[in-house]
Protein backbone atom coordinates (compact mmCIF):
# COMPACT_ATOMS: atom_id res chain seq x y z
CA UNK A 1 0.00 0.00 0.00
CA UNK A 2 1.58 3.27 -0.90
CA UNK A 3 0.90 6.43 1.35
CA UNK A 4 -0.13 9.53 -0.35
CA UNK A 5 0.60 12.55 1.23
CA UNK A 6 -2.43 14.38 2.42
CA UNK A 7 -3.61 17.67 -0.03
CA UNK A 8 -3.48 21.20 1.57
CA UNK A 9 -3.34 24.75 0.61
CA UNK A 10 -0.67 26.49 0.48
CA UNK A 11 -0.50 30.30 -0.43
CA UNK A 12 2.41 31.20 -3.20
CA UNK A 13 4.28 34.46 -4.18
CA UNK A 14 5.00 35.06 -8.21
CA UNK A 15 6.38 37.98 -9.49
CA UNK A 16 5.30 40.68 -12.19
CA UNK A 17 1.62 39.81 -11.72
CA UNK A 18 1.86 36.88 -13.41
CA UNK A 19 -0.79 35.40 -11.18
CA UNK A 20 -3.14 34.79 -13.84
CA UNK A 21 -0.38 33.01 -15.98
CA UNK A 22 0.06 30.56 -13.18
CA UNK A 23 -3.19 29.48 -12.66
CA UNK A 24 -3.50 28.67 -16.25
CA UNK A 25 -0.67 26.32 -15.92
CA UNK A 26 -2.02 24.71 -12.50
CA UNK A 27 -5.52 24.43 -14.30
CA UNK A 28 -3.29 22.60 -17.45
CA UNK A 29 -1.96 20.28 -14.63
CA UNK A 30 -5.26 19.64 -12.97
CA UNK A 31 -4.45 21.13 -9.56
CA UNK A 32 -7.03 23.19 -7.61
CA UNK A 33 -6.57 27.19 -6.87
CA UNK A 34 -7.85 29.97 -5.99
CA UNK A 35 -7.14 33.71 -6.54
CA UNK A 36 -9.33 36.46 -5.10
CA UNK A 37 -10.29 38.63 -7.72
CA UNK A 38 -12.50 41.85 -7.74
CA UNK A 39 -14.32 43.86 -10.62
CA UNK A 40 -12.38 46.73 -12.09
CA UNK A 41 -14.06 48.79 -14.82
CA UNK A 42 -12.01 50.10 -17.74
CA UNK A 43 -12.13 52.01 -20.89
CA UNK A 44 -12.45 50.46 -23.73
CA UNK A 45 -12.99 51.36 -27.03
CA UNK A 46 -14.78 54.61 -25.86
CA UNK A 47 -17.01 51.88 -23.33
CA UNK A 48 -16.61 51.15 -19.87
CA UNK A 49 -16.22 47.43 -19.89
CA UNK A 50 -15.94 45.29 -16.19
CA UNK A 51 -13.27 42.92 -15.94
CA UNK A 52 -12.29 40.47 -13.61
CA UNK A 53 -8.63 41.36 -12.17
CA UNK A 54 -6.70 39.89 -9.31
CA UNK A 55 -7.65 41.41 -5.60
CA UNK A 56 -4.03 41.02 -4.03
CA UNK A 57 -1.19 41.22 -6.59
CA UNK A 58 1.33 38.19 -6.49
CA UNK A 59 -0.87 35.94 -4.38
CA UNK A 60 -2.61 32.16 -5.82
CA UNK A 61 -3.58 29.75 -3.11
CA UNK A 62 -2.67 26.20 -4.20
CA UNK A 63 -4.30 22.77 -3.14
CA UNK A 64 -1.58 20.28 -3.57
CA UNK A 65 1.40 18.49 -2.20
CA UNK A 66 4.43 19.65 -0.88
CA UNK A 67 6.55 17.65 -3.06
CA UNK A 68 3.80 18.12 -6.05
CA UNK A 69 4.31 21.93 -5.86
CA UNK A 70 8.05 21.47 -5.49
CA UNK A 71 7.70 19.10 -8.73
CA UNK A 72 6.45 21.94 -10.74
CA UNK A 73 8.84 24.47 -9.71
CA UNK A 74 11.34 22.35 -12.32
CA UNK A 75 8.77 21.34 -14.61
CA UNK A 76 9.39 21.58 -18.66
CA UNK A 77 6.99 25.12 -19.22
CA UNK A 78 6.79 26.24 -15.85
CA UNK A 79 8.92 29.55 -16.23
CA UNK A 80 6.88 31.42 -13.79
CA UNK A 81 8.89 31.69 -10.19
CA UNK A 82 6.84 31.04 -7.10
CA UNK A 83 7.77 31.43 -3.84
CA UNK A 84 5.51 29.06 -0.52
CA UNK A 85 4.94 32.24 2.23
CA UNK A 86 6.91 30.91 5.13
CA UNK A 87 5.57 30.75 8.71
CA UNK A 88 8.76 32.43 10.00
CA UNK A 89 8.54 30.83 13.42
CA UNK A 90 8.95 27.12 12.31
CA UNK A 91 10.87 28.06 8.91
CA UNK A 92 8.31 25.86 7.08
CA UNK A 93 5.63 27.29 4.24
CA UNK A 94 2.24 28.41 5.67
CA UNK A 95 -0.48 25.74 5.30
CA UNK A 96 -3.83 26.97 5.39
CA UNK A 97 -6.45 24.55 7.01
CA UNK A 98 -9.04 23.76 4.40
CA UNK A 99 -12.16 24.79 6.76
CA UNK A 100 -10.67 28.15 6.78
CA UNK A 101 -9.46 28.47 3.00
CA UNK A 102 -13.32 27.49 2.70
CA UNK A 103 -14.30 30.75 4.32
CA UNK A 104 -11.87 32.65 2.54
CA UNK A 105 -13.48 31.22 -0.85
CA UNK A 106 -16.76 32.04 0.43
CA UNK A 107 -16.23 35.83 1.08
CA UNK A 108 -13.75 36.56 -1.56
CA UNK A 109 -15.73 34.73 -4.29
CA UNK A 110 -18.53 38.07 -4.23
CA UNK A 111 -16.48 40.03 -5.91
CA UNK A 112 -17.98 43.01 -4.19
CA UNK A 113 -16.29 46.28 -4.12
CA UNK A 114 -16.86 46.38 -0.44
CA UNK A 115 -14.97 43.52 0.29
CA UNK A 116 -11.98 44.56 2.58
CA UNK A 117 -8.25 42.77 2.12
CA UNK A 118 -6.37 43.10 4.99
CA UNK A 119 -2.59 42.54 5.77
CA UNK A 120 -2.09 40.50 8.68
CA UNK A 121 -0.04 43.59 10.55
CA UNK A 122 -3.41 45.37 10.40
CA UNK A 123 -5.51 42.88 12.30
CA UNK A 124 -3.48 42.92 15.38
CA UNK A 125 -4.73 45.91 16.69
CA UNK A 126 -8.62 44.55 16.42
CA UNK A 127 -9.80 40.90 18.27
CA UNK A 128 -13.39 40.02 17.49
CA UNK A 129 -15.71 37.45 18.75
CA UNK A 130 -16.12 34.33 16.98
CA UNK A 131 -19.15 33.60 14.91
CA UNK A 132 -20.93 32.49 12.06
CA UNK A 133 -22.74 33.92 9.34
CA UNK A 134 -26.40 32.44 9.52
CA UNK A 135 -27.95 34.38 6.71
CA UNK A 136 -27.49 36.29 3.35
CA UNK A 137 -24.82 35.93 1.19
CA UNK A 138 -22.28 34.97 3.03
CA UNK A 139 -23.86 32.14 4.96
CA UNK A 140 -22.14 29.74 6.46
CA UNK A 141 -19.23 31.61 6.71
CA UNK A 142 -16.82 31.48 10.16
CA UNK A 143 -14.68 34.39 11.14
CA UNK A 144 -14.73 36.78 13.86
CA UNK A 145 -16.77 39.70 14.23
CA UNK A 146 -15.23 42.74 14.19
CA UNK A 147 -15.64 46.73 14.03
CA UNK A 148 -13.76 48.13 10.82
CA UNK A 149 -14.10 51.65 9.34
CA UNK A 150 -17.97 52.08 11.70
CA UNK A 151 -19.27 49.16 10.36
CA UNK A 152 -19.51 45.63 11.46
CA UNK A 153 -18.12 43.17 9.69
CA UNK A 154 -16.98 39.34 9.59
CA UNK A 155 -13.12 38.64 8.89
CA UNK A 156 -11.59 35.51 8.06
CA UNK A 157 -8.15 35.55 8.69
CA UNK A 158 -5.10 33.12 6.92
CA UNK A 159 -2.63 33.44 9.88
CA UNK A 160 0.78 35.08 8.31
CA UNK A 161 -1.33 35.54 4.65
CA UNK A 162 -3.99 37.68 4.34
CA UNK A 163 -7.70 38.46 6.14
CA UNK A 164 -10.82 39.39 4.24
CA UNK A 165 -13.69 41.17 5.43
CA UNK A 166 -16.86 40.82 4.72
CA UNK A 167 -19.11 44.08 3.79
CA UNK A 168 -21.85 45.59 6.34
CA UNK A 169 -23.24 42.09 8.41
CA UNK A 170 -26.00 42.83 10.81
CA UNK A 171 -25.76 41.18 14.24
CA UNK A 172 -29.29 39.37 14.01
CA UNK A 173 -26.90 37.49 10.85
CA UNK A 174 -24.54 35.99 13.29
CA UNK A 175 -24.12 33.47 15.64
CA UNK A 176 -21.63 33.06 18.19
CA UNK A 177 -19.60 30.04 17.55
CA UNK A 178 -16.70 27.90 20.45
CA UNK A 179 -13.24 27.54 19.44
Amino acid sequence: MINHPKLAWFAVRVTYSREIALKVFLDKEEIENFIPMRRDYIIKDGRRVCKLVPAVHNLVFIHSTRKRIDALKDKAGMNIPIRYIMDHEHHLPVVIPDEQMRNFILVSSTYDQAILYVEPAELQLVKGQKVRVTGGVFEGVVGEFVRIRRDRRVVVNIQGVMAVATTFIHSSLVEPVGD
